[in-house]
């Protein structure tokens, strides 16, 4: 998807698909800068050998709630990572590797990583947690399977959009703050990137459930209000 000097790449951060079409799009593209959906608190991590383990100090600046959910999302991305060979988050490795490699700016857009844990960690209701339970069980118990997909694959937009309207429904706090939110920060960030560098080709490495609702707040016209006093 392209708009304006961007060019937008959906990814999965478990897919095959996801690292071939990264190298592709850069070697293609030869954008100036590569936006990635990271933040400086996960660049780092990221980069570490020690990435994907979870301190326990972590809980006093994101709260309980939002510690575990953060362990369980880095462990069910390694679960599902091993079954198609892929560790999570390989496809903004390869990115940053190429963009030292080849001299490209990196621009981080996503919102920090301790402020949407805190937030989750304070919105999340009781509800929302006992569908947390029901549906890990029903899924250990009964195999039963929402939807069908390729995981070495990025999902297509029909697979995507169930998805997120499935998150919606089952966890609407959940979906407010890893989503709505953060596609806010995303834009907001995008927004600030073009204006800042109009003639460079920026590249936006983001999770392809992302997409579509960031370039609509990207396209979105800024409302500006001005007075006069006299």
């Amino acid at each position: 998807m392209k708009y304006k000097n961007l060019v937008l790449l959906g990814t999965s951060h478990i897919a095959k698909q996801s690292l071939e079409e990264v190298k592709s799009h850069i070697e293609k593209e030869k954008p100036g800068i590569i936006a990635l959906e990271l933040d400086t608190k996960r660049l780092p991590a990221l980069m570490s050998k020690n990435h994907g383990k979870i301190e326990l100090k972590a809980i006093r600046h994101i709260g309980l709630k939002g510690f575990l959910f953060s362990l369980f999302g880095a462990w069910a991305e390694r679960k599902l990572g091993r079954l198609v060979g892929v560790a999570p988050g390989d496809e903004m490795r390869q990115a940053i590797r190429i963009a030292k490699r080849d001299k490209i700016d990196i621009a981080l857009i996503d919102q920090d990583i301790e402020i949407t844990l805190k937030r989750l960690s304070k919105a999340i209701t009781w509800k929302e947690k006992w569908n947390f339970i029901s549906d890990i069980a029903k899924a250990l118990f009964t195999g039963k399977k929402e939807l069908e997909f390729d995981l070495s694959t990025v999902p297509d937009k029909k697979v995507i959009r169930k998805l997120t309207d499935k998150l919606k429904e089952r966890y609407p706090n959940v979906h407010r703050v890893l989503i709505e939110e953060r596609n806010a920060v995303i834009a907001k960030n995008l927004k600030k990137l073009m204006n800042s560098a109009p003639d460079k080709k920026i590249l936006v490495i983001l999770g392809a459930g992302h997409i579509d609702d960031v370039l609509e707040l990207v396209k979105e016209p800024e409302i500006r209000f001005s007075f006069s006093v006299g």
